[in-house]
């Protein structure tokens, strides 16, 4: 069961959903990927394009020819049936609202055959607050990969207690397919392992920049050289994209959803979303 994945289905063409899809499809895996209008999937096709650019600069081997077959080996649709009918597994990462996620995962519970895997991208919720809608809770779990995935190659895999061993060990497999590094968690953890660590700081570097404690780039600055790393944290923000941690904030806690909309009046409302925009915490050419 370990090698069963070769279809993929995408749902969600967004910053993540773009780089899960064209990193499968650029390891020759055939991928379908969804999204819900044509105005999305022009979006999707621009970001695909720029993905090829990024690729042959940055990813050691990605010549033409390998990025030009990673887009053959794409297809977009706004057809929810049409993506997942010859799916063997399914990867959601559609935005991060409960209610959407469930409703959708309702709508392949129908639509997807019985041999499909599904696969949710959540950044923060349990995969238990979906598998009831799934129709399958032996063949559903949490693959969650991280932004950049070409650079920051982990992958996630998080199951609930109903989640078959093959299928996990199966999405572990294609996971290790892909060039990623799969990481499997013993038992669930909001977050996993990634978020867990990353939210908190992500959090207070928003909040000390809301309440005005200090400036964007010297929020970033003190984190970057007390800690030795690459980037600051409102930097993080801005190549996550300021929709995801948006929404995750605006379904917190009352604390968390001042902070959405000091973000909401700030940033969002402006049309600063971050790199894949132009402008964010930073603007960029």
């Amino acid at each position: 069961m370990t090698d069963r994945v070769q279809n993929v289905a995408v749902l969600g063409t967004g910053v993540l959903g773009a780089q899960i899809a064209f990193q499968t499809a650029f390891s020759g895996f055939r991928v379908l990927a969804y999204d819900i209008d044509e105005k999305a999937l022009t979006e999707a096709r621009e970001r695909f394009e720029r993905l090829v650019h990024t690729y042959r600069a940055e990813v050691k081997g990605a010549d033409a020819d390998k990025t030009d077959a990673a887009l053959t080996h794409l297809t977009l649709t706004t057809s929810l049936a049409e993506a997942v009918s010859d799916a063997d597994l399914v990867i959601e990462a559609i935005p991060e609202v409960l209610e959407l996620k469930q409703r959708v995962f309702g709508q392949l519970a129908d639509l997807a055959p019985a041999k499909t895997i599904f696969a949710t991208n959540s950044s923060t919720l349990l995969p238990s607050d979906l598998v009831d809608s799934t129709g399958r809770p032996d063949r559903f779990l949490a693959l969650h990969f991280a932004n950049r995935v070409w650079q920051f190659n982990t992958a996630e895999v998080m199951g609930t207690p109903a989640t078959d061993a093959e299928v996990v060990a199966a999405v572990v497999a294609f996971a290790r397919s892909i060039g990623m590094v799969p990481i499997e968690l013993q038992k669930e953890k909001a977050g996993y392992v990634l978020n867990t660590l990353l939210v908190p700081l992500l959090n207070s570097a928003l909040a000390l920049a809301a309440g005005g404690y200090a400036e964007v780039e010297d929020i970033d600055r003190t984190w970057r050289i007390a800690t030795g790393a690459p980037l600051g944290p409102l930097q993080i923000f801005d190549i996550i994209g300021l929709n995801t941690p948006y929404n995750i904030l605006a379904n917190g806690s009352a604390g968390d959803r001042q902070l959405a909309a000091w973000l909401k009046h700030n940033y969002l409302d402006q049309g600063k979303l971050g790199v894949a925009t132009g402008e964010g915490f930073y603007s960029y050419a």
